[in-house]
């Protein structure tokens, strides 16, 4: 009920006539906030658990981004047809295998997420990552088993998305639900900090092979490596994360959970019920994720993931040329997003996402025809002005979008939503865009893909709710002292005497 309407149910006649009545009704609904309700986060703990999230995201998006900057290489050696247009579609084809199941593992994991524990969830996926990817480091060339090669490689990339899908809804959730209230901003942009990182490490490890093997090399066994090395940095990334305590908001629901036995007995804790909940009574604010996610995505991916491929492929600039250029311009992004989190905390999400999306739709463009005058000035420019919105969205998305939901089914909806849309979004980009470019013969159609996201984007901007400085919905508020936890009950009780007498 908003503030106009309590005013007028407030002033009717059988509120007037029974003003008592009124008062402990309110009471009951709004119960006085106790200092106990209020968690007091430990700055150690919190500052461990960004870490372990952050760095395990790290781990999983390097493994993530070798597909991509090899892109070229894996189709030499797994789909060899002597047209480059051809291998180059059949490889982002199998990049969006993975994404067609990453929905699978959110709704597989997110719930379960929900039941267990963030925890032992986002250890799953690690373990499932890792094999995965050293894995496909193994994988014998079509010259030497033929069809079977492409069809293995597609089998552990889908490996690699069904853990990828539980993931990033686990290990946004941990770190919001770890933050104080006023600071989850600038934790939540560690996340997307440790994206970049692994990205940056897959780029600058394939970047330094290609520089030392050549493209010889790498074909012929050079590509195998950045696989390989990925296997035991999971492992690192899983030793973190189990050294972890769960997260305050998830061990506050399991205790009240535990209090209600008699009644849990009698409802379903499949996944299956989870999802209808979800489903069911969630629906709008999942659509709204999915436009969200859809539109960063497009963007994240077109960026980070096609750039290089499109450098050299549709410009012809040497692959080398290409990923240098993008692992300058993810350093300078790595420098300024926690900065950009300070600032949704100072100002709101809202204002900067809404500057990421409107940046999207103005400069793509410009930036694009940038890109295509060539020349080493250009080209940075023109990334810059595409890496100067994304950071706007990588600094902020982080803490809006665990905040769209209440804690009971948070890990599973944001799972579920940010898959459907990476799987027919994300993933599909450097598909859709090399097969637009293709089919159209213009060079500037990753630019009119990026607008068309960030307007759906801005429209998404626009109907979501401002979450800055509140607590997580079905969480208590969460505080970095006890004096601010004591301001917070002083505030409270002030209001509530100012509304009786009233």
């Amino acid at each position: 009920m908003t503030a106009p309407e309590r005013d007028q149910a407030a002033d009717s006649p059988a509120v007037r006539r029974h003003r008592r009545l009124f008062r402990a009704l309110q009471r009951r609904k709004n119960p006085p906030l106790r200092r106990s309700d209020i968690t007091v986060t430990d700055e150690a703990a919190v500052k461990r658990a960004v870490k372990a999230a952050s760095l395990g995201n790290a781990m999983e998006w390097f493994d993530f981004g070798i597909y991509s900057y090899l892109a070229v290489t894996i189709g030499h050696v797994f789909f060899p047809s002597g047209n480059a247009t051809v291998e180059l579609l059949a490889t982002f084809a199998t990049f969006a295998v993975a994404f067609l199941v990453r929905p699978l593992g959110g709704m597989f994991f997110g719930p379960l997420g929900d039941r267990i524990g963030r925890k032992k969830v986002l250890a799953m996926t690690m373990i499932m990552m890792a094999i995965g990817t050293g894995a496909i480091g193994l994988i014998p060339s079509y010259a030497s088993i033929g069809f079977w090669s492409p069809v293995l490689l597609i089998l552990f990339r889908l490996v690699q998305g069904f853990s990828t899908g539980g993931e990033y809804g686990g290990a946004s959730t941990f770190i919001a639900e770890y933050a104080p209230d006023k600071r989850r901003g600038f934790f939540g942009s560690f996340l997307e900090f440790g994206t970049l990182g692994g990205y940056i490490g897959a780029a600058g490890l394939v970047t330094g092979l290609t520089a030392v093997l050549g493209s010889s090399g790498m074909v012929a066994w050079g590509w195998r490596v950045p696989f390989l090395v990925a296997a035991p940095l999971g492992l690192i990334g899983l030793y973190l994360r189990l050294r972890l305590d769960e997260t305050p908001a998830f061990t506050k629901m399991e205790q009240d959970t535990v209090q209600a036995t008699e009644a849990a007995d009698l409802v379903e804790t499949s996944t299956a019920s989870d999802l209808r909940r979800i489903f069911h009574d969630h629906w709008p604010r999942l659509i709204l994720c999915v436009c969200l996610v859809g539109a960063y995505n497009v963007t994240d991916y077109m960026l980070l993931s096609y750039m290089p491929t499109y450098l050299s492929d549709q410009l012809h600039y040497s692959d080398t040329h290409g990923l240098l250029t993008l692992l300058g311009v993810m350093v300078a992004l790595m420098a300024i997003i926690t900065q950009v989190g300070r600032l949704s905390d100072q100002f709101g999400r809202k204002p900067l996402l809404m500057t990421g999306m409107l940046g999207f739709f103005v400069l793509s463009l410009p930036a694009f025809l940038l890109i295509q005058q060539g020349g080493y000035l250009a080209i940075v420019a023109g990334m810059a002005m595409l890496g100067l919105s994304l950071v706007c969205l990588l600094g902020t998305m982080s803490a809006a979008l665990p905040a769209l939901f209440p804690t009971s089914v948070r890990y599973g909806s944001l799972s579920v939503g940010y898959n459907l849309s990476a799987s027919l979004f994300g993933g599909t980009t450097p598909f859709v865009i090399t097969g637009l470019i293709s089919l159209t013969g213009d060079n500037l159609m990753p630019a009119y893909y990026a607008m068309f996201a960030a307007l759906v984007g801005v429209g998404a901007v626009a109907c979501m709710a401002e979450t800055a400085g509140l607590p997580l919905e079905g969480s208590p508020p969460s505080v970095e002292t006890k004096e601010e936890a004591a301001e917070l009950v002083l505030e409270q009780a002030l209001a509530q005497a100012s509304v009786r007498s009233s």
